[in-house]
Parts: structure tokens; C-alpha cells; sequence
């Protein structure tokens, strides 16, 4: 299964808009939101991507409580499964434990990917390309025997419209028998 994972896209809906659809381009099955969406326009993008998805509220989102009902917004932290995988759901790094299989974090603008005793941590990154002139995302790809995560970027302060950059990282998937 592929899981695209966006964070802070803030005010930049274009680059949301970019990252949502390269995710979906590369086969992104689910998407998550790590918080500080900001903008309507995001949740509506997310929600007319014709994906399943799950947006967590951000520091930066108690405005968007007044269209709770409308998106599938979630307080955190949240848990959920996919895949028969136990997912926790936040945009601040507080609830760091190892209590789930997959961890989806935002809120640093620092993209961050870890197995900790069999817990893949992960902060995609900020999609605003606010703390340095990078857009940036992820892809989750959970096989049997492993989980790859490809970390996509885009300088945004060149002139010329460059492509996403990947790197891809493989963590060994502990598998309960």
C-alpha cells in the first residue's frame, strides 16, 4: 500500500495542490495531512483527490473547527489502521512513543524518518517551503517484508520549474506471524 504524507503546506496552496497530485501520479492509495493545513482550499483538495484520506488539526488550524463536519479532520493524537498497521496521527511531536506501528508527525518543517523497536517514525517535512526555499513530502510504501519511504523535493527558489528530487530510505518491517 502507498500512503502519500504531506505537513505544513500553511498558506502555499499551489504547492499542496503540486504535492497532492505528484503523490497520486506515483500511485499514493491514502493521504495523510500532518497538520497546519490553514487553508480550506487544501482540505478541498484532499477531499476531491478522490482518495481516502485523514487531516490531523495543526497549531496553526483552530479556525478550520468550523468546517469539521465538512472534512475528515481528526484531533490528535489519532489512531487508526491500515493494513492491519496501527497509525498515530499528530502534528506536534509530543506523543512520541512507541505506541503504534507507523507514527505521522508535522510541525518541525524538518523532514525525519526513523525505526525505533519496530515503530517507524515519520515527518514528511513542510510542503510551504517556509524554514528553506524546499518543498517537501513523502511516500509510505508498506510491503510484507519492509517499509520504503521516498522523500520528495523541489527547490522553489529557482526560476526554472525543476522536478521533484527523490530519495528513498528501506526500514526492515518486523512481521507478526
Amino acid at each position: 500500500m502507498k500512503i502519500g504524507i504531506i505537513s505544513d503546506t500553511h498558506t502555499k496552496v499551489k504547492l499542496a495542490k503540486e504535492a497532492i497530485d505528484t503523490l497520486i501520479e506515483d500511485g499514493a492509495e491514502f493521504i495523510i495531512h500532518a497538520g497546519d493545513i490553514v487553508e480550506v482550499e487544501t482540505l478541498e483538495l484532499l477531499k476531491n483527490s478522490n482518495k481516502r484520506y485523514v487531516a490531523v488539526y495543526g497549531n496553526n488550524d483552530a479556525h478550520l473547527v468550523a468546517h469539521h463536519n465538512e472534512y475528515n479532520l481528526v484531533q490528535e493524537p489519532y489512531y487508526f489502521k491500515l493494513n492491519d498497521l496501527k497509525f498515530k496521527l499528530m502534528h506536534l511531536p509530543f506523543y512520541m512513543s512507541n505506541d503504534a506501528d507507523i507514527v505521522v508527525f508535522g510541525h518541525t518543517h524538518t523532514f525525519d524518518v526513523e525505526l525505533v523497536k519496530d515503530t517507524l517514525f515519520l515527518n514528511s517535512g513542510e510542503v510551504c517551503a517556509r524554514s528553506k526555499p524546499v518543498s517537501e513530502f513523502a511516500m509510505l510504501d508498506i510491503s510484507d517484508k519492509k517499509y520504503k519511504v521516498t522523500h520528495y523535493t523541489k527547490k522553489t527558489d529557482k526560476k526554472k520549474k525543476d522536478g521533484y528530487k527523490t530519495k528513498s530510505f528501506s526500514f526492515k518491517r518486523k512481521k507478526d506471524d
